[in-house]
């Protein structure tokens, strides 16, 4: 199994080897070439192409309207920046739930275009029918449980779930089917933490927590909100890593001054 500075490839299997080694795995979203290739250089385990996107990069209010040409067209941007973390996408809504057909056609597709090593998928045993279609065609497979964007309009908005035994036992059921369908990992949302242990106890494939507490096998941010480029949105499990919305601000009013007294470009920048 590949460790910090390994230059092999990570594969889908090591993910259940790092959970039953008892090694976190690392995961944050990722959309571009450029950022790909310095998470990659930072020991990041997993880029996760997130639909996501739809509201980090093209300012929607939810991941509904994110299509699949637009995730296979990132997808491929991310793989073409990374050699050795695994790459997962999400499929849109509407991309898999129609029909079990309809789900391999699209699947297929963005691993086919883009290069990625699998897909996620938001649901819990409802999806397991596709899910288990999906891996018998070698498609490798990541569950997503708790708050799903997808169904945020049926869940009443961005709210944790789980907090009644009921939805937790439905949850925990949830995680098992995926699980038992062949699922190489289950992404948990906005669960209370202890919940989010007891369900990653429960399974030998790893967990990989956002909102979920520390007891998950691993841990996915989106990759704007850690790095403080997206400033109004401050959840409780967010922490910041750096302020990079302002240093851009700061770097940018430096350049305009430095255009608008003609102080750039300067002799050093210009070609006799």
């Amino acid at each position: 199994m590949p460790m910090n500075g390994d230059a092999r490839p990570l594969t889908v299997p090591d993910l259940i080897g790092m959970k039953a080694a008892g090694r976190r795995i690392v995961v944050l979203t990722c959309y571009d070439a450029a950022f790909a290739r310095l998470l990659e250089a930072a020991d990041v385990d997993v880029l996760l192409v997130g639909d996501s996107l739809n509201q980090v990069l093209a300012g929607q209010e939810t991941t509904l309207s994110a299509t699949l040409e637009q995730m296979i067209y990132h997808a491929a941007s991310v793989h073409r920046g990374s050699r050795r973390s695994l790459v997962f996408v999400d499929l849109p809504f509407l991309t898999y739930q129609v029909s079990v057909p309809e789900a391999i056609r699209n699947a297929g597709r963005v691993l086919q275009e883009s290069g990625a090593h699998g897909v996620k998928l938001e649901g819990g045993q409802p999806m397991a029918d596709t899910v288990r279609a999906l891996v018998e065609r070698g498609i490798p497979v990541l569950g997503h449980l708790g708050l799903t964007p997808q169904s945020v309009h049926a869940l009443g908005g961005y709210r944790v779930q789980g907090r009644e035994v009921g939805s937790a036992d439905r949850l925990l059921a949830d995680a098992r089917a995926l699980e038992e369908a062949g699922a190489c990992g289950v992404v948990l949302e906005l669960l209370p933490s202890a919940l989010a242990r007891r369900i990653s106890a429960a399974l030998t494939i790893p967990t990989i927590g956002i909102g979920a507490g520390a007891g998950c096998d691993g841990q996915v941010l989106v990759l704007h909100d850690m790095l403080g480029l997206n400033e109004a949105f401050n959840p409780k499990f967010l922490h910041r890593y750096a302020e990079l919305g302002e240093a851009v601000r700061s770097a940018v009013r430096a350049y305009a001054a430095d255009v608008r007294g003609g102080r750039y470009p300067g002799p050093e920048h210009s070609f006799d």
